[in-house]
């Protein structure tokens, strides 16, 4: 199937329909969520809380007994909420930073998670485990009732996030001014958390425990690069992560034996490298292109500099004598020249040529402000 015959299908056909739009809205709302955790300068957030719910996939299974996703998710909230509550007590208790407790936290859960899951494989029920499609997500597994969720959890954090704006904005940029405020920056903080793990443990059963990280930092880095407002970058983050859903589904769906969780992961960074080298404001593209500008803009005010040095001794800058030192300085370049001629401060006579007026107040003008840096 390639991807025209799977966009023909993807209203008709029951199991597509129900993996895009489920990818769709879980790279909606880990891409809006992202926003939070990259702007608090918590990336690694995202691979610690998703590692650290291993465990509780795995308890919950030995408790119940059963594959029942919904049970799965559940002991993977309890699990991540624990981790992320942990790396908190570490942060704030103890002198270690964020980094260091993020680290422990994620090696230790995932440790003991994947020592779970080799403890059930000895069981006689290991056959209907499966658990291990937990690890790198296996989409074709969702179901109607998956999206509803999705759909549901989406619609809150949307309601929370619109009531509570002005609160994660202050929280965001200044933690200290929002105290000040009155505000309960504790409660804030633990919200806002609280949703990123409800995010990353919705996506699990999609994208898995080792990249879900990515699906939650890669639409937010490249809102990131496009905008310096807060809403245009959680709107941005939700758009890219909700094609990086549908793009990676579908190329996964027109190839055999392609896994749609890191097709979406990956598809995610090809926006996140088109953001990088395109975006106007910090697009590498765009920042080599303003290099080239003032680099030349340099040379166009070397030369305008030079030039009113020579006429600033002269009583008349169109005398021969000055015409004759202009032309016997080779600090410029043909391109400068000719930028000169176009905004009318050099007139060419032949291969001679020479400062107008308005040069001359433009040098003169440039010259002083020169001096009034180096001063």
């Amino acid at each position: 199937m390639d991807l025209q015959d799977y966009f023909s299908l993807v209203f008709s056909d029951y199991t597509l329909r129900t993996i895009t739009l489920g990818t769709a809205i879980l790279g909606a709302v880990t891409g809006m969520l992202g926003s939070f955790a990259v702007l608090r300068k918590q990336s690694l957030l995202g691979d610690a809380i998703s590692h650290a719910a291993l465990p509780g996939i795995a308890i919950a299974f030995l408790i119940t007994g059963a594959k029942e996703s919904n049970i799965l998710l559940l002991g993977a909230l309890i699990s991540g909420l624990i981790g992320t509550f942990w790396i908190r007590g570490i942060i704030t208790k103890t002198h270690l930073k964020s980094d260091t407790a993020l680290g422990l936290i994620l090696s230790v859960f995932f440790g003991f998670g994947m020592l779970l899951l080799t403890f059930i494989q000895k069981q006689p029920n290991a056959n209907q485990a499966g658990l291990d499609k937990y690890l790198f997500g296996q989409a074709a597994t969702l179901v109607e009732s998956d999206v509803w969720l999705m759909t549901i959890v989406t619609s809150i954090c949307l309601v929370v996030m619109l009531l509570f704006w002005k609160e994660f904005k202050l929280l965001l940029f200044d933690a200290d001014y929002t105290k000040t405020l009155g505000f309960n920056t504790k409660f804030i903080d633990i919200l806002i958390t609280s949703f990123i793990v409800l995010a990353i443990v919705l996506g699990l059963q999609t994208v898995g425990v080792v990249l879900m990280s990515a699906m939650l930092l890669a639409p937010a880095a490249a809102a990131r690069q496009w905008t310096n407002k807060l809403s245009v970058m959680v709107f941005l983050a939700a758009l890219f992560g909700a094609f990086s859903g549908v793009f990676g589904t579908a190329i996964s769906a027109s190839q055999n034996n392609l896994s749609t969780g890191p097709v979406i992961v990956l598809v995610a960074g090809v926006f996140v490298i088109i953001s990088f080298i395109f975006s106007p404001s910090r697009g590498l593209l765009f920042k080599q292109i303003r290099v080239i500008k003032n680099r030349r803009d340099l040379h166009l005010h070397k030369t305008l500099s030079f030039m009113y040095r020579i006429a600033e001794t002269h009583e008349n800058i169109s005398h021969p004598h000055a015409i004759k030192i202009l032309n016997n300085f080779h600090g410029y370049t043909r391109g400068t020249l000719q930028k000169l001629v176009d905004k009318n401060y050099v007139t060419i006579d032949g291969t001679m040529w020479s400062l107008t007026e308005e040069g001359f107040k433009t040098a003169a003008n440039l010259y002083n402000q020169l001096t009034k840096q180096n001063e």
